[in-house]
């Protein structure tokens, strides 16, 4: 046993601030310190009875005294630091660990460079809880390093599983300037459950989960868990092609799904062998998942996220929600995750007033909370702020392997007044209305997230008139690769909803989209916002008995998977849901036992399938060479026509009746005469239409009508839409 004497009391001011944790650098106290005495060695052991130092096999070094308010000490009489354990007396229990404070800071100062000016895009692998090998004078120590920001906390202490919820014995250091606080914990790994006590400016302790947790604890509970991945990926093949992906001259059939409601009770593995069968099945591309962030209220949809860097944790582990991914690439299925960077909730444990002030909200109430849904609204001017978004959309992409990012409440971000009256908001510094500060963050995250990730999407949920949702940063734009096409969406349904014989005084709310067509690149959305709070489903908007409301449902969604942009349909209107979605139930699947709605079923999947077969239906979405009015005008007979082009192929004709009547013998016009065959109608009997089609081949010949330079008669069903390719 090493021989020791009893140091120094420490001086009063010291002792007092490591029994009360009002402390910025505890490692400056604790620990081993080179003196000309010896080598002094302090702990903080509160509740201890002894405390000892041992050899790493467990040989007694030297018992330490106890100082007063937990702190014992030693002075070993050796020039040089030994490699020691603590071994700390609780009545008749005893706990050996190693000493979180012999250890240097897990940050470096490029790490802390790069946090104060707001551009560390892997901010999860510097912040947060990582578990990890720690190198020291003594050789290499497995435990978990903490990291935290909180540049306005007096102090900040570690509470968790390893200290029994007691934060005392494990003050953290600061970092200086960069505002983060770091402790290494040796002996700390997987699976620990934690939080951050803070003192506040104006003194008080609070207890906060980590912001960069990579997981989080199943509510109703709310500490953040220590989480190292183990997931071994087998999607090579898909991220391979997905670097090669544009969206804009590619395919993109969008279903949309709200993970914890699609088959209830199933978590993220279930998920993984039942999803990816039956979207691949209906042929969709890409599933788009409603938040996945850890969000406890599950009233909120996930749109009220208090954990960015942890996946929800009631459906299983961030390497289950990995494995779902993994499972979705292996079958051909893109995954798009819905991201809310516009507003948070104001729980006291998550980010609200973080560290005792506005810290990711802008302190500022005019621009810091947000009026609609009582949350705060992130301060996108504040370097660090702007780095934690940037960061997780980056980390969702890599970490996760997501294909793209759907940007929530875009507008509620890019407008001052956005839901706010008049006197109530704070103008821009040229008096203006535009959020200059969220404009600038969403041009960084759009240009860095397919600079780091090549092939990954953003797409904005943006509902105004915004110019340049979807032009490059370069040329001033925001940067999306897509827009969602809302008044596409309003204006297609309003004109649904009226009865066929009103029709004809709404017809241009079809046509009107077009007008701006080429203005964005747009997806066409019927999405979970429109079958929800008291709007009813996709089929119950439709008029006429239930017969009626089905044809209608087929001819809609027939135009809609015809007309110019990508196409989105939320979970359970492909096959024709008949009451609104329902958080708790989800999908009436027991439709599925009906031929009707097995039918719409298939109908969506055959849209799918000659979606992807031909090139007309999306290589030139953004160009208007790709679309050309027939008619555009047949508003008394309820009728739209159009062509679909390729650069190379053959057009694709699409006629939709919107009444009740087939109509027979009606000139159609058409780009080349020659036999022309129906590859769609939705009246056929295997959708359990009325089963009106055009059996034969259709004969066009060269006699021009409208500008296009042949001509035939064709049928035109009801309630129905035909599409028509050259032989």
């Amino acid at each position: 046993m090493t021989t020791a004497q009893r140091p120094t009391a420490l001086a009063a001011t010291h002792l007092k601030r490591l029994t009360t944790g009002e402390i910025s650098d505890p490692h400056a106290l604790l620990g081993p310190h080179a003196t000309a005495e010896g080598v002094t060695i302090r702990v903080l052991r509160p509740l201890a009875d002894q405390v000892w130092l041992t050899t790493p096999s467990g040989e007694p070094l030297a018992e330490l005294a106890h100082q007063g308010g937990g702190v014992f000490a030693a002075v070993l009489n050796r020039t040089e630091v030994p490699d020691y354990r603590v071994r700390a007396h609780y009545g008749r229990q005893v706990h050996v660990y190693d000493d979180p404070y012999r250890f240097l800071p897990t940050l470096g100062e490029l790490d802390l460079h790069l946090i104060r000016e707001g551009r560390h895009e892997q901010l999860w692998q510097v912040l947060g809880a990582r578990v990890t090998e720690h190198p020291s004078g003594w050789g290499t120590s497995t435990g978990t390093a903490f990291a935290v920001w909180a540049p306005n906390a007096r102090a900040v202490r570690l509470t968790g599983d390893f200290n029994h919820w007691d934060a005392r014995a494990h003050p953290m250091r600061s970092l200086g300037a960069s505002g983060v606080w770091e402790l290494f914990v040796p002996g700390v790994g997987e699976g620990c459950r934690y939080k951050y006590e803070i003192l506040t400016p104006d003194g008080r302790w609070i207890q906060k989960a980590d912001p960069l947790a990579a997981s989080a604890e199943t509510a109703p509970g709310t500490a953040s868990v220590v989480f190292r991945s183990r997931h071994t990926w087998n999607d090579d093949a898909w991220m391979a092609r997905r670097a090669e992906y544009t969206a804009e001259s590619s395919p993109m059939s969008v279903y949309e799904v709200h993970l914890s409601s699609w088959r209830p009770g199933l978590g993220y593995r279930e998920l993984a062998t039942e999803l990816p069968a039956y979207v691949k099945a209906l042929g969709f591309t890409h599933v788009e998942f409603m938040p996945v962030a850890e969000h406890p209220f599950g009233g909120s949809w996930g749109y009220q996220v208090s954990s960015y860097y942890a996946p929800s944790a009631g459906l299983g582990s961030p390497d289950d929600f990995r494995a779902l991914v993994d499972a979705l690439h292996r079958a051909g299925i893109g995954v798009i995750v819905d991201w809310v960077p516009a507003h948070f909730p104001k729980d006291d444990w998550a980010l609200g007033r973080f560290d005792g002030t506005a810290l990711y909200e802008h302190p500022d109430p005019r621009r810091g909370e947000h009026p609609d849904w009582g949350t705060y609204v992130f301060d996108y001017g504040r370097n660090e702020v702007r780095n934690f978004l940037v960061a997780n959309a980056v980390y969702w992409c890599e970490e996760f392997h997501i294909d793209g990012l759907r940007v929530d409440a875009v507008a509620s971000m890019l407008y001052l007044d956005y839901s706010r009256p008049e006197g109530s908001w704070l103008p821009n510094v040229h008096g203006g209305r535009e959020n200059l500060e969220a404009v600038e963050f969403l041009q960084e995250m759009n240009a860095t997230v397919p600079r780091r990730c090549p092939g990954a999407v953003t797409i904005a949920e943006e509902s105004t008139a915004w110019d340049g949702v979807t032009r490059c940063t370069d040329d001033g734009g925001l940067g999306f690769a897509q827009k969602w096409n809302m008044g596409w969406m309003h204006d297609s349904l309003s004109y649904m909803a009226e009865d066929p014989v009103h029709r004809q005084y709404h017809h241009h709310a079809m046509t009107f989209p077009m007008v701006y067509a080429y203005a964005e690149n747009y997806t066409l959305p019927i999405s979970h916002d429109e079958v929800v709070h008291g709007k009813g489903s996709l089929l119950t908007k439709m008029p006429g008995d239930r017969w009626q409301q089905l044809a209608n449902l087929r001819a809609f969604l027939s135009f809609m998977w015809a007309f110019p942009g990508k196409q989105l349909l939320f979970m359970g209107q492909e096959f024709a849901q008949d009451t609104e979605w329902s958080h708790e139930r989800g999908p009436d699947w027991s439709l599925l036992r009906h031929a009707p709605h097995r039918a719409v079923r298939d109908l969506v999947r055959d849209l799918n399938r000659l979606y992807l077969d031909d090139p007309a239906l999306w290589s030139q979405d953004t160009r208007p060479e790709g679309f050309r009015w027939i008619d555009a005008d047949a508003a008394e007979d309820n009728v739209y026509s159009f062509v679909r082009y390729t650069p190379r192929g053959t057009p694709l004709v699409c006629v939709f009746n919107f009444q009740p009547t087939a109509r027979h013998g009606v000139a159609l016009a058409l780009p080349e005469a020659g036999r022309w065959t129906e590859v769609l109608n939705t009246d056929a009997a295997q959708y359990e239409g009325s089963g009106v089609t055009n059996g034969e081949p259709i004969h066009a010949v060269d006699q021009p009508l409208q500008g296009l330079p042949a001509s035939a008669r064709v049928t035109l069903p009801p309630l129905g839409g035909v599409w028509l390719r050259k032989q």
